[in-house]
């Protein structure tokens, strides 16, 4: 599948203001990037209401904190195995077919969640299934999106898109929790679950519409050889290997959400929490309406490192302070590290790794941005068990820092990657080339 619109001359880059606004051309040069992401918008705002709603119906039927908890739990192994199988999945079969079962599977499952909570007597247990073959379900989506994208956009624009993509995700993490909260309290967990219901109604309508994206023709069947195949492929690359490893770390040892709560009672300010839970996505957000500037830098492994080590030094800071306005700043300085870090990953993921293999890295890199951080709420909260809240997010931000550092020193080619000069980059750029000419 070739751009929408075909190749333009180049434009002279924004100045002033307008250079820090997102840089819409992704949005302007492809109809299929526009439905896919109203499409994402859409559902995952409705995604949102479900993550709020499903642990505060737990809490009500169960009392119980463990029982809550163990919604992670249920969802790692799924995670897991399909991430890896899903990779494989969307090397050789249509994307848009993929993306459009997974997303109707996933209306069903919000069908399900509707009809148990307007039960008199809802039971315990389908929540628990519930967030086990969602979780399923996304590790199965994910890759053939992930994949999907370079597909749609021109390969100068991929920086672009990825900020655009973190908005939209920005967006429905900061906007989808605030209004959840108001459902759930007010019009109670079944018009939450309903209105996720029809937010994947329409995300399917758009998405259907998208043009058909099937295998390459080099594209291996789905087999533990074809995964395996995948994972050498990215061992090969130590700058692709770079980002998950430095994602990893970042997100394993200074990931803070777990302990939250608890800093909110130590710093006397309960009332917080909501704040304190919206600061990292906010921060985000707030670099993805400022994005423009990332169009610009080429030097997308220097920048992928610096921000995961700014993002510990602000977790480090937030560990220390003791004013509440002060951590809320630097849980906020936290996301937008967070933020800047997600999108020169993404631009280096989707700029280099070859087609027939694009799904299966896609599933490599769900694991590193999804298992991080559940296995960093185990860490926090045992190091605050052991050693004091304030003292498990600071040591956990003073990891992370120390720990990128010795990465970015252990894999130097995640340092010296210049898109300009990157042999895989090249590789692809001149296919991209070569696919418009025929076109």
């Amino acid at each position: 599948m070739t751009d929408d619109a075909p190749s333009q001359s180049p434009q002279a880059p924004p100045t002033g203001l307008r250079s820090f606004l997102p840089d819409l051309a992704p949005w302007r040069g492809s109809v299929d990037f526009r439905k896919l992401w109203l499409s994402g918008l859409i559902s995952n705002f409705g995604s949102f209401l479900t993550f709020v709603a499903l642990p505060v119906q737990i809490k009500d039927l169960t009392g119980s904190a463990a029982a809550v908890g163990a919604i992670g739990a249920v969802e790692l192994v799924p995670l897991v195995v399909f991430g890896l199988y899903g990779g494989a999945l969307a090397d050789a079969l249509d994307k848009r077919t993929l993306i459009v079962w997974t997303e109707a599977g996933q209306g069903l499952l919000s069908a399900v969640l509707l009809v148990n909570a307007l039960v008199p007597t809802p039971a315990v247990w389908p929540l628990y299934v519930v967030a086990a073959l969602s979780s399923a379900l996304v590790s199965v989506q994910r890759p053939a999106l992930d994949s999907l994208w370079p597909r749609i956009v021109a390969h100068e624009h991929m920086p672009a898109a990825a900020s655009l993509n973190s908005l939209r995700w920005t967006v429905g993490g900061v906007a989808g929790p605030a209004l959840a909260g108001v459902v759930v309290a007010y019009a109670g967990l079944g018009w939450a679950y309903g209105a996720d219901l029809v937010t994947f109604v329409v995300s399917v309508a758009l998405v259907v519409r998208i043009a058909s994206s099937p295998a390459s023709h080099e594209a291996a069947k789905p087999s533990l050889r074809s995964i395996a195949e995948g994972a050498r492929y990215a061992w090969s690359r130590k700058e692709l290997l770079g980002t998950y490893a430095v994602d990893l770390a970042a997100m394993f040892l200074a990931m803070p959400l777990a302990v939250l709560p608890f800093l909110a009672d130590e710093l006397d300010a309960e009332w917080s929490l909501g704040l304190m839970y919206a600061t990292v996505p906010a921060g985000s957000l707030l670099v993805s309406l400022t994005s423009g500037w990332t169009s610009r830098v080429h030097r997308h492994g220097r920048m992928v490192v610096l921000s995961a080590a700014l993002w510990g030094v602000a977790i480090a800071g937030a560990g220390v302070v003791g004013n509440l306005w002060l951590v809320l700043l630097f849980l906020t300085v936290a996301g937008g590290c967070d933020m800047v870090s997600g999108i020169f990953r993404g631009a280096m993921w989707n700029q280099t790794i070859p087609d027939e293999l694009r799904g299966r890295l896609a599933g490599i890199e769900l694991l590193s941005y999804s298992v991080g951080p559940t296995l960093g709420q185990v860490r926090s909260g045992g190091f605050a068990a052991w050693w004091g809240v304030r003292a498990s997010v600071w040591s956990g931000g003073l990891l992370c820092a120390g720990a990128v550092g010795l990465l970015a020193l252990c894999l130097p080619k995640l340092m010296t990657y210049d898109v300009r000069t990157n042999e895989h980059a090249a590789r692809l750029r001149e296919q991209r080339a070569a696919t418009v000419v025929e076109a």
